[in-house]
């Protein structure tokens, strides 16, 4: 993906590959968005995490 989006809602299983995802994500300048969402499919713990990355602010230019 070239263009990285303004928010990302990253989903999986709960483990250690889940983690590394949104810890690169982290790396990568996003901020974590809320809290996550756990939910149990009769086999596995799936999460959901959504990410964002900070507002770009605009400078003001004094006329």
């Amino acid at each position: 993906m070239d263009k990285r989006l303004n928010y990302r809602l990253i989903t999986g299983k709960d483990d250690a590959g889940f983690c590394e995802r949104v810890s690169s994500l982290i790396d990568e300048g996003y901020r974590l968005y809320g809290s996550p969402s756990v939910r149990y499919n009769g086999k596995d713990v799936i999460v959901a995490q959504a990410v964002v990355l900070p507002e770009k602010r605009h400078e003001k230019v004094s006329p």
